[in-house]
């Protein structure tokens, strides 16, 4: 059993020693620890800083391409390289190394697929009043998007069996944390979070520029991941309130029909006609997005047996194969 544990740096020269002396190197359970770091165009010397401290593996970016696209890098590398459980943490020390042995042990008992780390956030001494609050309020919104229960939705601490790294994809490029809780919920790959412990902040966050810069992509990154991963159910909420607002309209406009004084309300008709179509064309998006969706969550298969082969393992299956699609299987390798 094979643990790698990896973390995106981007200038990260000054903490990344202090968070990688803070990583376990035995976990009961676990032959194997190696780690892992994702370079994203890094300027300074934080290469150096992983060589000389003896980092098993590198991933490197030649200019930054944010956080989304180095962790799903990271994934990648982590999966070629054998691992059969990934701890994500960051590099500036946030998390407790003490603490991976926490999220990886669902993962070892074959209770979860996927772990993540719970933050005491209304305890964070470094997180102001309003953070705190927004924290709270983006997790409600994710659990809510996600259909789970996952208490701190944008930790970065977390743990992935090698199933449920290999079926992650994350289409955004500002964060993975969101995003992959909404479709791990909707995907039905099995997810708990357990408590973990936070240290003292050695570096301001560079996730975001502001507090309103951080709501506003959350929010979009939310509602972007609800419509890819249910369509047809947000699309048909969209369009609806055209459609009662419309249909009110004209219902309104036959009353004055029936007593007579139906001039003058000729706009109200047109008006009421134009919602309606606006609301069944919404709908009609919905349905052909729907379809997209049902299209890409064969390709998702598709691409989970690829990397399977790719990565040179068979896929953990729940029941077994047809006797044709073994066949196949045989004839690609």
């Amino acid at each position: 059993m094979k643990l790698i544990i990896q973390i995106p740096c981007y200038n990260e020269a000054e903490t990344l020693e202090v968070a990688l002396n803070d990583l376990p190197t035995h976990i009961d359970g676990i032959d194997e620890i190696e780690y892992l770091i994702i370079n994203d165009g890094s300027r300074d010397n934080t290469v150096e800083v992983a060589k000389r401290w003896g980092v098993d593996h590198i991933v490197n970016f030649k200019q930054n391409q944010g956080l989304a696209k180095g962790f799903i890098a990271g994934l990648d590398g982590c999966l070629r390289c054998g691992a059969d459980i990934i701890v994500n943490t960051d590099a500036d020390d946030q998390y407790k190394g003490a603490d991976i042995e926490k999220i990886v042990r669902p993962i070892l008992n074959g209770d979860a697929d996927m772990v993540i780390g719970a933050r005491p956030i209304d305890e964070t001494e470094h997180f102001s009043y309003i953070k705190k609050k927004l924290q709270h309020l983006g997790s409600w919104s994710v659990r809510r998007a996600s259909n789970t229960n996952v208490p701190d939705a944008p930790s970065g601490f977390r743990a992935f069996s090698r199933e449920a790294a290999m079926k992650l994809n994350v289409v955004n490029d500002y964060t993975y944390t969101l995003e992959t809780i909404v479709q791990a919920g909707r995907e039905n790959i099995p997810m708990m979070s357990v408590p973990i412990r936070t240290n003292a902040e050695l570096r301001p966050s560079r996730l975001f520029k502001s507090m309103w810069g951080y709501v506003k992509k959350s929010i979009l990154t939310i509602l972007r991941a609800y419509v890819m991963y249910k369509p047809l159910k947000a699309f048909t909420l969209i369009s609806l309130p055209f459609i009662f607002i419309g249909t009110g309209i004209g219902v309104r406009f036959l009353y004055y029909v029936s007593v007579g004084r139906s001039g003058g309300h000729i706009q109200s008709l047109i008006l009421g006609c134009t919602l309606i179509i606006i609301g069944f064309l919404i709908f009609v998006i919905g349905i052909l997005a729907d379809t997209i969706a049902s299209n890409r969550r064969i390709l998702q298969d598709v691409q989970f047996h690829v990397k399977s082969i790719e990565y040179g393992r068979e896929p953990r299956m729940e029941a077994p194969l047809f006797t044709e699609e073994r066949e196949v299987l045989k004839r690609i390798k």
